[in-house]
């Protein structure tokens, strides 16, 4: 089939690429390269036209896309080509003549040049190869038969053109892939084509493309589906990172579902949605799919194809992924075992990367177009109402989709060199607890156990750790320990803490949105200003998502004017106390005196393997920063460690401070309980107590295969009934009986098992 260039294909840029986009409509065969002599012959005569090209693209229903590495390969061939048809000795037969023989001889050969180096050469270049060798071995053994001195010289000017042909072709990556395995090769068999090529194949309305078949060299590690899709990870030779293979339910469609959404999506593209209504993603979505499932609904009764409703709606849920939502990330998402999500720039030049919660750094098979990478800018910059361009190369902001919320970073040039990158944290459908941190080591039951007593003692907290060390998810297990008679109110420049969630579960919780430290404008309040809003908003709990700029000086105003009775705790970068201590005080400017506001600085960082391979997140130090100090608290002992990680034991361990009663902190929360005044062994009880339960939760979460004992609904419910036990108690004869109220609880827990269990 011949192409012309004028509405058949077309060279596009994106970015800095071109790509080959050919519109393969009426095609009576699928645009395979590997498959179809025909489409490899026809790409190879527009690549000799368009030299530039990074990436060939196919339209037919579907999007077959070749890749980068792939494309190069047909470059070397039709420069090849290119150069071979600038020869004059290919191009003009007559120029080889010296005499009526020689021409005669060469006259002969013209057939066989054209197929060469004309036909075959573009639609089978492997066969080319072959066949010129083939044709190379006959004519030397010719020449050696020859007896007229004008034929010899005629042919050995063809065999210098068959060699250097074979010479330019073995140069070519294809041959040098394939060359080891041409034993029994004939023309025409395209098996090893299929070992070199193969399309990325997506739907349609997609931009971002997918590689749907699995790795041939892959060792299968797990299988499971979320919601309609698979996901399969395999540890792939040669690389220390899994190989994330997902196939989404849109990748399974029927071919008239394909065509009723891509015609659908056609429709919507006249009614985008207005600026305003990205401020409620979760009301625009509904809108969308509701008109995207009454649209689907009429286009197949038009079409005459007969869909159950309950299909119309799947339909709808993709038609609202792939116009007002975010493609393939929204897949990616809906993976709870998904912690994180990173495409780098320039995009479409390399996967996208994720850090699973079992398997940890992972590559997957999708690769993100410049379409869908600038349209995810765009919502991203109305959804945060914070601009991203030269003056503003980084945007944070936040997505909530059904099923998942994330924090979304966002880099453009000049930052970024290359153009958008996006990092995308994934939050924990439910807030963590500290018993869910013990389930998995995270936490010591004792160090639990500590952190819920310091924040019944409305201490001031600041959690430490370097970047993706769980220093957030931490902050948010802190909220799940606080009293739901407490107000409680939160601060952060993007939204991470599971404030929508604290509210279902009962508690009375207002955040606030302030803006970012990396912002250079706008209209939101700054976190210094919102820090100081909160303290006229009554008495509260403050939680600071991030205490990272001009916020720090403000926070410890409040805390040192003691205008905050309640605790006080946040986020900070900081691989260790002093570290934490330097980055206030050195960085941040808050003054020396200020800093001992601080009560307790609580240190969490990953702890890898001696192979690098693995790691964990570990809580390493519980430290309390003492009030004696003047210039230097590590010099003159200012923080001391109350537990401390041991390698060893992998577990966080109490220190002599803390089993000795040498605790300030500790001590200072003390003297304002009546039963604890100079009562060490009480305390010490309390605290031994609190341990006792988160254990004693995870053993039952263990015991009968039900997490849910150790998530945040039954686990604040569990909290209640452990206060309201203390009072209950401590009414009763007179102190707090730590064995009465286990034993107490402990039978309203395993009672709460059993009539969950016997609803269910």
């Amino acid at each position: 089939m011949a192409f012309q260039k004028e509405g058949v294909y077309q060279v596009v840029r994106e970015g800095n690429e071109e790509i080959l986009k050919v519109n393969a409509a009426s095609w009576q065969y699928t645009p395979s390269v590997e498959d179809v002599p025909n489409v490899m012959s026809s790409v190879v005569d527009m690549l000799v036209s368009s030299p530039g090209i990074v990436r060939i693209v196919f339209n037919q229903r579907k999007k077959f896309a070749y890749s980068y590495d792939q494309t190069q390969l047909l470059l070397e061939i039709a420069g090849i080509y290119s150069h071979l048809m600038k020869n004059k000795r290919v191009l003009s037969i007559s120029q080889w003549g010296f005499d009526e023989v020689s021409s005669r001889f060469y006259g002969d050969k013209i057939g066989e040049i054209q197929h060469l180096f004309m036909n075959l050469l573009r639609s089978d270049p492997i066969g080319s190869f072959v066949e010129t060798k083939r044709i190379l071995r006959e004519e030397k053994i010719l020449l050696q038969r020859d007896k007229d001195e004008r034929i010899a010289k005629a042919r050995v000017n063809y065999i210098s053109l068959l060699t250097d042909s074979i010479d330019l072709l073995r140069k070519t990556r294809l041959i040098q892939l394939v060359e080891g395995r041409l034993d029994g090769f004939h023309l025409g068999d395209r098996a090893l084509y299929r070992d070199v090529f193969r399309a990325v194949v997506t739907p349609d309305f997609m931009y971002t493309r997918l590689k749907a078949n699995p790795p041939l060299n892959g060792e299968e590690l797990d299988v499971y589906t979320v919601g309609n899709n698979e996901v399969t990870l395999y540890r792939m030779p040669n690389d220390t990172k899994t190989y994330y293979h997902a196939v989404p339910v849109e990748f399974k469609l029927k071919e008239d579902e394909y065509e009723l959404l891509d015609l659908a999506k056609n429709v919507l593209a006249g009614h985008k949605p207005r600026n305003e209504e990205f401020l409620d993603t979760t009301r625009m979505r509904t809108t969308f799919y509701n008109i995207g499932r009454d649209l689907l609904d009429e286009l197949a009764k038009n079409k005459g194809y007969t869909i159950e409703y309950d299909r119309i709606c799947d339909l709808a849920k993709i038609l609202v992924r792939y116009t007002v939502g975010f493609g393939l990330i929204e897949v990616l998402l809906a993976d709870k075992k998904v912690q994180d999500i990173t495409i780098n720039s320039p995009i479409g030049k390399s996967p996208m990367f994720l850090v699973h919660q079992d398997y940890g750094a992972c590559y997957t098979n999708i690769l993100p177009s410049f379409d869908d990478a600038e349209s995810w800018a765009t919502k991203f910059r109305l959804i945060s109402g914070r601009p991203l361009d030269e003056a503003n190369s980084v945007l944070d902001t936040e997505l909530s989709i059904p099923g998942a919320r994330s924090r979304v970073a966002v880099m453009t040039r000049p930052l970024s060199p290359d153009g958008l990158a996006f990092a995308i944290r994934r939050h924990r459908d439910r807030p963590w607890t500290l018993p869910l941190f013990v389930n998995n080591r995270m936490i010591s039951p004792l160090g639990a156990g500590l952190i819920s007593f310091l924040i019944d003692g409305a201490r001031t907290m600041l959690v430490a750790g370097t970047r993706s060390s769980g220093k957030t998810s931490l902050l948010g297990s802190f909220l799940v320990e606080i009293m739901r008679k407490y107000r409680v109110i939160t601060v952060e420049d993007t939204l991470e803490l599971p404030v929508e969630y604290m509210r279902k579960l009962g508690y009375n919780i207002q955040n606030m949105k302030v803006r970012s430290a990396l912002s250079k404008g706008g209209s939101e309040l700054g976190a210094d200003d919102g820090i100081r809003t909160s303290l006229r908003l009554g008495d509260s709990s403050l939680i600071i998502g991030e205490v990272r700029s001009l916020e720090a000086k403000a926070l410890y105003e409040a805390m040192r004017t003691g205008a905050l009775a309640n605790v006080v705790a946040g986020t900070i970068h900081g691989a260790s106390p002093y570290g934490v201590y330097d980055r206030v005080v050195n960085d941040l400017e808050v003054p020396k005196t200020s800093f001992k506001a601080t009560d307790i600085i609580a240190v969490a960082n990953p702890v890898k393997t001696a192979d690098g391979l693995s790691s964990w997140k570990r809580v390493l130090q519980i430290t309390e920063v003492r009030k004696h100090w003047t210039n230097d608290p590590m010099e003159e002992r200012g923080f001391v460690d109350l537990m401390r990680y041991d390698t060893k034991k992998d577990e966080l361990i109490p220190t002599a401070d803390l089993l000795n009663g040498e605790s300030e902190v500790v001590k200072s929360i003390a003297g304002s309980v009546r039963e604890w005044v100079g009562n060490w062994d009480a305390v010490w009880e309390n605290i031994l107590l609190r341990s006792k339960i988160k254990q004693t939760l995870v053993d039952y979460a263990r015991k009968t295969n039900n997490q849910e004992i150790i998530e945040s609904n039954f686990v604040v419910a569990s909290n209640d009934m452990f206060h309201r036990l203390i009072e209950q108690v401590r009414g009763e004869v007179g102190s707090i009986d730590s064995n009465r109220v286990f034993h107490e609880w402990d039978d309203w827990v395993r009672k709460s098992i059993k009539s969950k269990k016997n609803r269910v």
